[in-house]
């Protein structure tokens, strides 16, 4: 009798925990559970800016939503518009809170997320852009710089004036990398054309970087291209009646008479890929540079007036670099002054594309010191 009275106590005590269990995983983030009982896994991100961006967070944030579409055991939080200054309690915050999983989806994260994964060695850092690594800490970034040169082709096809602007951010190897790598693919079909570079020195100032556009354009440029945040270069471009090639996401709702294509980032499967990898104990801390071919850079959507003519001129390129038998910086390749840089069966490694601090032929303008 004894036995039977302990089974059926022993039977609620198991009904009541279940239900405490269901409750606290309605009422809170870390006892959330999924089928089977299972905890969810808690991954945070980072946001410079905000994804009403319609640029660079707006890309990043796409893939949170397919991050938490494919894998319902992951509990995300984000948190937005954090400023260098903020962003190591912004990651300490995170950590303390429960998320196993950080991404910091910034250049100048990179300092607080060494320093913050030193205290927190349980938890796996992500910061994109960067170079920096720890045991539990690593970077990512894609080969933006392919996706680039194919947006060249398109406008050193569509120029007219052949003077194509660029509105550029800061003069960091990246940004450089991916002026160089626009040029290439401009001069390879129209070697008479120019690219001219203008510095803004922001990410996210859509008055500012419309201004340096508008200078451009008023200089000659028919169309213009952009390393901004802010669809304003390509509006600027649709106000004067000219082309533009858009970056980060597909800027073409935003200014759908101008935009040619736009030079974007499909970053949902690497976010998926390194979640998976942490949970199953499988990741490592080895940087991640993601080609084309893994889908993680891309182009969008021709507008309707590129023609059929660049658009096969495009998959045509498109193709040798996803073979991965030629890529965009392999010989021969000039320097601003007309100095071969690589020669024909040579190309830059990838430390030379990282820390690139020199214009190809082709561009006209500065890097300022």
């Amino acid at each position: 009798m004894l036995y039977r009275v302990n089974k059926r106590v022993l039977f609620l005590f198991t009904l009541v925990l279940a239900a405490a269990l269901v409750i606290a995983g309605c009422g809170g983030k870390t006892t959330a559970l999924v089928g089977g009982g299972e905890e969810k896994l808690k991954v945070g991100f980072v946001y410079i800016g905000s994804p009403g961006d319609a640029g660079w967070t707006f890309a990043h944030d796409q893939g949170r939503k397919y991050l938490e579409k494919e894998l319902p055991y992951v509990e995300v939080e984000t948190v937005e518009n954090v400023s260098d200054a903020d962003a190591e309690q912004v990651l300490t915050n995170l950590a303390e809170r429960g998320n196993k999983v950080i991404f910091a989806t910034s250049f100048g994260f990179m300092d607080p997320v060494i320093n913050v994964a030193a205290k927190y060695p349980d938890v796996t850092f992500l910061h994109c852009s960067g170079y920096k690594v720890a045991p539990n800490a690593s970077n990512y970034f894609g080969r933006m710089y392919q996706a680039r040169y194919l947006t060249g082709l398109v406008a050193g096809m569509t120029t007219e004036s052949n003077l194509i602007g660029y509105v550029a951010a800061y003069p960091i190897p990246e940004v450089v990398r991916g002026i160089n790598a626009f040029t290439q693919g401009v001069r390879a079909v129209n070697p008479d054309a120019k690219v001219r570079v203008v510095w803004t020195f922001t990410w996210y100032d859509p008055a500012k970087e419309k201004e340096a556009a508008i200078a451009l354009l008023d200089a000659g440029a028919d169309v213009i291209a952009q390393h901004q945040d802010t669809p304003g270069p390509q509006q600027a471009a649709q106000d004067k009646g000219k082309f533009g090639i858009g970056y980060n996401s597909d800027m073409s709702a935003l200014a759908p008479k101008a935009v040619l294509t736009s030079a974007v980032w499909n970053w949902g499967p690497y976010y998926v890929r390194t979640v998976e990898a942490v949970r199953a104990g499988t990741w490592d801390n080895t940087p991640y540079w993601g080609p084309m071919s893994d889908g993680i850079v891309a182009l969008a959507p021709f507008g309707p007036m590129v023609s059929e003519e660049i658009k096969q001129k495009v998959e045509e390129e498109k193709q040798r670099i996803l073979s991965g038998e030629w890529d965009v910086f392999h010989g021969p390749v000039y320097d601003q002054a007309g100095n071969l840089k690589v020669a024909e069966g040579e190309a830059l490694t990838d430390e030379q594309m990282l820390s690139m601090d020199w214009f190809v032929q082709g561009v006209d303008g500065t890097i300022p010191k």
